[in-house]
Parts: C-alpha cells; sequence; structure tokens
C-alpha cells in the first residue's frame, strides 16, 4: 500500500534522487542552490510551492509531486498548478502516479481551488496513458521564453 505524506526537510535524503532522476528524465541540469531552494521552499510551511513524498510498503521512496497555487483571471478564487510528477520506474504502473495526482487534486479541493492543471512532454508517453484517463486535455498549446 502505497502512503503520501507532505515533504518535510526529513525527507530530504530520499526527496533527492527522485528529484534527480525526473530531471534527469527531462534532460534539465540544474544549478545546485535551484534545487537547495526548491526543497527549502517546498518545505517551508508558509511557502508558495508544496509537496508530496509517496511511500512503499517499506518505507521506500517511491514518487514524488510538486503544486503550487496561484490567482485566476477566470475564477473567484484560484488554480492549483501540479509543476512536477515523478514516480521511480520500478513501480510504474502499480498506482504510485495516480495516488498522488489524487493526493494533489484532494488539497487543492481543501483549498477551495477551481481547477488542478499540468503539462507533460509529448513524448511522456507514459505517463500521458495515466493522464488521459484521471483528466482531460485542454487543447491548448504550451509556449514559454526563457529569461535566464
Amino acid at each position: 500500500m502505497t502512503t503520501i505524506h507532505a515533504l518535510t526537510a526529513a525527507d530530504r535524503d530520499d526527496w533527492l534522487p527522485l528529484w534527480q532522476a525526473y530531471l534527469t528524465f527531462y534532460e534539465t541540469p540544474l544549478a545546485e542552490d535551484v534545487t537547495a531552494s526548491t526543497f527549502a521552499r517546498i518545505v517551508d510551511p508558509a511557502g508558495d510551492i508544496h509537496g508530496a513524498i509517496a511511500r512503499d510498503d517499506d518505507g521506500r521512496a517511491v514518487g514524488i509531486v510538486h503544486w503550487l497555487a496561484h490567482p485566476s483571471t477566470w475564477s473567484t478564487s484560484h488554480y492549483t498548478y501540479l509543476e512536477d510528477l515523478f514516480v521511480d520506474p520500478s513501480v510504474r504502473g502499480g498506482g504510485v502516479g495516480r495516488a498522488l495526482i489524487a493526493h494533489v487534486t484532494e488539497a487543492a479541493r481543501a483549498a477551495g481551488s477551481d481547477k488542478v492543471y499540468w503539462l507533460t512532454a509529448e513524448t511522456n508517453t507514459t505517463a500521458r496513458g495515466l493522464y488521459d484517463r484521471v483528466a482531460s486535455r485542454s487543447g491548448f498549446i504550451h509556449y514559454e521564453i526563457d529569461l535566464v
């Protein structure tokens, strides 16, 4: 049975390999200070980024998720952006990803959010199989301008 709990400072050593594997999957190197800052913001109770970690029956960390809420011009409430989701490849297909998405959805609902949404790579076919089962595609195409 997978258990999920909010990330705490004590989870850092278990979080870090999953975070690094996530960055490797997306071929995105980050400076160590960015990773340190990201984790600090996630575990800060007053912070603007939230995170959770999934553990298997043996307590082994098998997945992570990070999300944030932001105002929306199309809502009197806010939206929740699921920014990062990673499941250890050895347990994929076993419900961990679905459980992490459900965790974020429940947290967003409890916070009064109107929507949970996320992005993924077109080539991320394994994850897209899950996403197509638990959510609807928006039909929008993502654009960005890097400023750094």
